[in-house]
């Protein structure tokens, strides 16, 4: 063990356990508490284990004390003969629970639901329990018999059909307390449960014996029985409400577990839940609870989701009936056919109308083309219109489809906004453009919003390329981001050339291309995953931090496991060790750079004196340091997520944030007792409250610290610019001014190519010190910068240096 500690170092904690005060602990307590609509679920969850395990203890201890008073007073056979008895009817229950668990309890619950089978237990204990009572009252059967009958079923069906149901009932629950509620059922409720029945058992022969007519021992015995039978039954009777308040919370819990987006088909009981879904549609109540019920339902089974809202369309109001038909139009089923035309010939809005008649054109084989004509007269609401000129362009012959044509090239012309609109969306609808692809470079300068950002969507439709650079454009204003982004993500693998560009333009501003890497994300096919993993690599700064969100925040961990297969845990400890390293040489740049407030002729006395412009850069920088530290740190915690557990490593990070001395300790706790990378050791170290010379001793493992000059140290900064951010590169150039530095010619032309103006800016008012000459052969090739304020300060400079005119 001694050897192993010292060889894995990283792999054990080191770090002396957080201890806290009372009050704290209560805190931590009462925030992990369960309430609200988990704690009506999580109550008779807990109480079905529960009562699982009272009545399989009441029923056990019913059996054996029968069986052994049915063999008493036999002498030294007793105990052979319970023996053979035991050993039969074992042999025989577990041939039955092998034949169940392999043949009967999957099919059970497939086809008749979690819930009903969950019910099957207690409800033939119930049964098998009054007729025990009916017919040892009226002498038919002995109690014995009865109790056989019992506990075959309870064994029978307690490790085979309970074992099955009981993970699907804890799915709900939210990952991050569910295990402490499974242990809570395993390791307190069960055993607390099994000796408060021995107790009761106890209470109750005393009572009994008390009670009951001990004259006679046989009837005795038998009413004993009886009353612990009619117990069970009482029991078993409490165990079916209970199935019933779960299931009456099921959904609720499942709809909030949809919004985390957890979910999948495996996990729930699809026809309970289906039912479940059919009971709330059908029942007075607000719509939001039946939008949730529906958006569910969609999620986990989307393309039997017409199975449960085709039977209902009828009698949603009107929004539920648009929500159901988008939702049916996913995956459109002709078997629905009959019940959405029905639908259709009822007086509907036309939102609703224009869904019915396209899903009954997408499921009809042969489509009656003509019965879309009259909704082409103008009087008829632009929705339908469009839409039904949107379908007879796909499928009508050539005077249908001039027709189509024609109705649309008015709707795209009209004065009123909600007629471009409409003709704009169905667009997207008809397969060809044809002679409407005149109409959208004006569309594009169309002065109504919606027109615009509903043709960003009818160019990603037809996938019409020589539009793409608008939906590029369309990424940089805020009114049309959103649609852009969504028409982007439909083009899928696409638009990933167009994205990659955008992305990768450091002439772009950086909220662009943080669209473009979302997009990439959002479309999350193979070759976009790539893509993002491959930038990761050789990525910084704030483009790194973007797609590591970008892939921590994909659904189903698919930016994970994307990561772990492409470069593998030993790629993310080599990306962590990076930014550790980058952190080291912020550590030296702030160490070093510490003493710059005594130079030359703006020596410090009052570190906020404005006077004091030396003092004041040195500031900027070493602030900028302190900025650049923070995050890298976030990166760290980033990568971090995807080795452990995202709560895990997000807690660690959360309590160290916050610099309270406990909580960091706690953070860091967490970090000791869950890290086992390499350089565990220095990244612990490095989040601990100690100075930065310190930090930077403890990172002797990943570089060598040594101590430079502050010029030299600035120098060496600018040698690591391509790591360091757009404002500590520009502060890096003031303080070179004000301290009077020289920089390499290289440093300072690379910089003054810089994207960013403020950087230009400062590389200007440096060279304006350090090198005059060289500024006025520059200046008349700056006099065109894109950015106005280096424009205005390259003129300045012309005029206050006696430059060259413009060109």
């Amino acid at each position: 063990l001694y050897y192993l500690t010292e060889k894995y170092r990283q792999a054990f904690p080191e770090t002396a356990h957080w201890t806290d005060d009372e009050d704290d602990d209560n805190q931590e307590f009462t925030a992990r508490k369960v309430t609200g609509p988990l704690q009506k679920y999580a109550v008779p969850l807990v109480s079905f284990f529960v009562l699982a395990e009272v009545l399989y203890v009441l029923i056990d201890f019913q059996f054996y004390s029968q069986l052994e008073y049915q063999n008493a007073g036999e002498g030294v056979s007793v105990a052979s003969k319970i023996a053979s008895f035991l050993g039969i009817y074992e042999g025989i229950q577990g041939l039955f629970q092998v034949g169940t668990q392999w043949f009967a309890s999957s099919r059970l619950v497939e086809r008749i639901g979690v819930f009903v089978t969950a019910m099957i237990l207690p409800a033939g204990i119930a049964i098998l329990g009054v007729l025990t009572l009916g017919s040892s009252l009226g002498q038919l059967v002995p109690v014995f018999i009865g109790l056989v009958f019992l506990r075959f079923l309870d064994e029978l069906l307690h490790y085979t059909l309970l074992e099955t149901v009981s993970p699907v009932l804890f799915q709900p629950i939210p990952d991050n307390i569910r295990s402490g509620i499974q242990t809570l059922v395993n390791g307190v409720g069960e055993p607390l449960s099994c000796g408060v029945t021995g107790v009761g058992i106890l209470i109750l022969l005393w009572v009994t014996q008390h009670i009951l007519p001990t004259t006679d021992e046989k009837q005795f015995h038998d009413q004993q029985s009886l009353v612990f039978i009619g117990i069970i039954v009482l029991l078993s009777l409490v165990w079916l409400f209970v199935v019933w308040l779960i299931r009456s919370q099921y959904v609720g819990l499942l709809v909030k577990s949809a919004e985390r987006g957890r979910l999948g088909v495996t996990d729930v009981d699809l026809k309970a839940l289906k039912r479940a879904v059919v009971e709330t549609l059908e029942q007075p109540g607000g719509e939001d609870d039946k939008r949730s019920c529906i958006e569910l339902l969609t999620q986990i089974d989307p393309k039997n989701v017409g199975e449960v809202l085709a039977p209902i369309l009828e009698g949603l109001p009107p929004a539920l009936q648009r929500q159901s038909l988008e939702t049916m139009l996913q995956h459109p089923n002709p078997a629905y056919l009959a019940i959405v035309r029905k639908l259709s010939e009822q007086s509907l809005p036309p939102e609703v109308l224009a869904l019915a008649l396209r899903y009954i054109w997408l499921t009809d084989a042969e489509p009656n083309i003509d019965s879309l004509r009259p909704y082409l007269q103008p009087t008829v609401d632009p929705v339908v219109r469009g839409t039904a000129a949107a379908l007879i362009m796909r499928r009508g012959d050539r005077l249908q489809k001039a027709e189509a044509t024609n109705t649309l090239r008015q709707m795209l012309t009209h004065k009123q906004e909600r007629e471009r609109v409409m003709g704009t969306r169905a667009l997207g609808e008809a397969d060809y453009l044809q002679g409407l692809r005149l109409h959208i470079p004006n569309l594009l300068q169309d002065e109504s919003l919606r027109v615009r950002c509903a043709l960003l969507d009818v160019i990603s439709a037809t996938h019409s390329e020589e539009y793409y650079p608008s939906l590029v454009r369309g990424l940089g204003y805020k009114s049309t981001r959103e649609s852009a982004l969504g028409a982007i993500v439909k083009l899928h693998n696409d638009a990933i050339p167009l994205l990659v560009h955008l992305a990768e333009d450091i002439h772009k501003s950086d909220l662009v291309r943080l669209q473009a890497w979302i997009a990439l994300g959002e479309i999350g096919t193979v070759e976009a995953i790539d893509i993002l993993v491959g930038n990761l690599i050789t990525a910084w700064g704030t483009t790194r931090r973007n797609i590591l969100r970008i892939l921590l925040k994909m659904p189903s961990e698919v930016g994970i496991e994307g990561v772990l297969d492409r470069i593998g845990r030993s790629g993310v400890e080599t990306l962590i060790e990076q930014e550790l390293m980058f952190i080291g040489q912020i550590y030296a740049g702030m160490v070093d750079l510490s003493p710059v407030t005594t130079y030359g002729n703006f020596q410090a006395v009052d570190g906020n004196s404005a006077s004091e412009p030396a003092s004041d850069t040195a500031q900027l920088l070493q602030r900028a340091l302190a900025g650049l530290e923070s995050d890298a740190t976030d990166r760290c915690f980033l990568l971090m997520k995807f080795l452990y557990p995202l709560d895990t490593v997000q807690a660690a990070a959360f309590n160290i944030a916050s610099g309270q001395p406990s909580l960091v300790a706690r953070g860091l706790e967490i970090l000791d007792n869950t890290v086992d990378i390499a350089s565990k050791r220095s990244l612990i170290n490095l989040l601990d409250q100690h100075s930065e010379r310190e930090k930077l001793s403890n990172l002797s493992e990943l570089m060598v610290y040594k101590p430079l000059s502050p010029s030299d140290r600035l120098r060496r900064l600018l040698e690591l610019r391509h790591f360091l951010s757009d404002w500590a590169l520009a502060c890096c150039f003031h303080l070179a001014r004000e301290a009077r530095w020289s920089l390499t010619a290289q440093q300072t032309l690379v910089c003054l190519r810089h994207p960013m103006g403020f950087v230009r800016e400062a590389v200007l008012a440096y060279l304006k010190i350090a090198s005059p000459r060289a500024l006025v052969e520059l200046l008349p090739r700056l006099q065109n910068d894109p950015d106005h304020l280096v424009s205005a300060q390259v003129e300045q400079m012309m005029a206050e240096l006696g430059a060259g005119g413009r060109r």
